[in-house]
């Protein structure tokens, strides 16, 4: 028994030196690189510098996060919300396409575990006498074989060809649910970008129906002055006109509502001809949202997170190129039974195996390849080298996107403050302009003007207010709002088993 078990130690000896290499990888050492930044946005110190109440992102901030939108006490707004969270098509389509990585990530790591299979394989068959090495002619019976055998088999990982695919599998699965929170995001925002346009186009329509009930109003008024003789059909030709075009432009209100409306029923996924909001102004209150610092985006915004992740699986792809140019090395292992006769097929004197190192071993080495494996090593660099320009660029439209942002909201607030002053000083105008009218000391052309340029101030401001609210969104889009925790129907997705003991892909 001695002379026996020393006979196996070198083989012993051999697996357990097997067993300690794997898992090495030839990947590089992965890094972050480094990106263009500065300490401070640059409209966001513009805005402190005029008064602006901008201040430094905290983490207490972090608590709109997830259901940003809230912060505008809209409950219309937060119906929208859920029902797009739960019936929008475009993130059940980011779903299943993390739900997809997921299950990929599973299938990979399997590679890091034996393979274990069984299989009851009865074969019969003539040999000839050839095959027997009896003569030609010589009469040979058939034979009826029965194996029941289990398998199993493990690659030895030695030069990391596993381990860099699972970490690239990991990687891109991430990636997946970074991208899953990138499309929520967007969705999110451009239901909100679509409301607040709604409304404010509620809003156009009611100051355009308003408009029109006074024109009627005057127009009545001076056909019956006409009939009088106080004046000539010139005034009632002026408000005819003036009114058939305040109703051309609640027809073209209308219309824009119509499809915004269309809008929004797909955006929460229901048919448009089964969606309807009624009508209200606008009315959200102007709200301001911190900027922070530059760096933060780094971890906030989900395109970025994504964009990292995918850097991080083309550099483990450079350690699989790798492994191609070393040796395979596979362990099998086989126990089972073998006989001519069902009856003793499950006998132990029926049983077969094989074990070992060596014995049953796959050792695959590629001699010439006409260059594939340098041609793959070259296109994974690449690829690496591609990711990492992605990223950056990336970070650098994020910088880009957030200084619009900073500067619609801060121009906008600007131009709100000055239409509110244009207003008050049109609204003055035509009252003045309406009693010079009735002292018979200008014409109704006069009247006409200083209405026409009330009812374009107060269009103008009320677009205004709308385009503040949506870039209020479009900025916390661009921070990188929205990180709340997943669905529970995309969270509780099933994982593969082989899974189990990995890495969960969700951070």
């Amino acid at each position: 028994m001695i002379a026996q078990i020393s006979r196996q130690l070198p083989r012993i000896a051999t697996l357990a030196a097997a067993l300690v290499l794997a898992g090495c990888s030839l990947a590089p050492t992965y890094k972050v690189p480094e990106t263009a930044t500065v300490p401070a946005f640059k409209e966001a110190e513009a805005a402190q510098a005029e008064g602006a109440q901008w201040k430094t992102a905290t983490p207490a901030e972090g608590q709109h996060r997830g259901e940003w939108w809230k912060i505008f006490g809209d409950a219309e707004l937060d119906r929208l919300m859920a029902a797009a969270g739960e019936s929008n098509q475009d993130l059940a389509i980011a779903a299943a396409r993390l739900k997809q990585a997921r299950a990929f990530t599973g299938a990979t790591e399997a590679d890091l575990y034996p393979q274990l299979s069984v299989g009851l394989d009865p074969t019969r068959s003539q040999p000839s006498a050839a095959s027997q090495g009896l003569p030609d002619g010589t009469r040979v019976p058939p034979q009826t074989v029965l194996k029941a055998r289990a398998f199993a088999s493990y690659e030895l990982d030695l030069f990391g060809r596993v381990a860099s695919s699972v970490n690239a599998a990991r990687a891109e699965g991430e990636a997946a649910e970074d991208l899953y929170r990138s499309v929520q995001l967007a969705l999110q925002a451009d239901v909100a970008q679509a409301y607040f346009a709604l409304r404010t186009l509620d809003s156009e329509r009611d100051l355009l129906n308003a408009t029109i009930r006074l024109r009627q109003d005057a127009l009545t008024l001076l056909k019956k002055r006409y009939d009088a003789g106080e004046t000539t059909d010139l005034d009632p030709a002026r408000a005819e006109a003036e009114l058939g075009t305040a109703r051309a432009d609640l027809a073209g209100i209308e219309r824009r509502r119509a499809n915004q409306e269309h809008a929004l029923a797909v955006l929460t996924g229901v048919p448009p001809a089964a969606f309807s909001l009624p009508a209200r102004p606008f009315d959200a209150a102007p709200v301001a949202v911190p900027a922070g610092l530059p760096s933060e985006l780094l971890e906030r915004r989900p395109d970025i997170a994504a964009a990292e992740r995918q850097m991080a699986a083309a550099n483990a792809r450079i350690g699989v190129a790798k492994a191609a140019f070393f040796p395979r090395i596979t362990l099998t292992g086989l126990f089972g039974f073998e006989s001519a006769d069902l009856s003793n097929l499950f006998k132990w004197s029926s049983r077969t195996w094989m074990l070992g190192p060596l014995i049953g071993s796959s050792i695959a080495q590629t001699v010439f390849d006409g260059g594939r494996n340098s041609a793959n090593l070259a296109g994974a660099r690449a690829a690496h080298e591609e990711a990492v320009a992605s990223y950056r660029q990336t970070v650098l439209v994020a910088f880009r996107e957030v200084e619009d942002s900073l500067a619609d909201v801060r121009w906008l607030s600007q131009q709100a403050g000055a239409l509110d002053s244009a207003l008050g000083g049109a609204r003055r105008a035509a009252r003045i302009s309406r009693s010079r009218y009735d002292a018979g000391a200008v014409d109704y052309l006069t009247v006409i003007d200083a209405d026409r340029t009330v009812l374009q101030s107060q269009r103008e401001a009320n677009q205004v207010a709308g385009l503040r609210a949506a870039a209020t969104v479009s900025l916390v889009r661009r921070l990188g709002g929205g990180w709340g925790p997943l669905p529970a129907s995309v969270a509780a997705a099933p994982v593969p088993a082989a899974e189990g003991a990995a890495a969960t892909v969700a951070r």
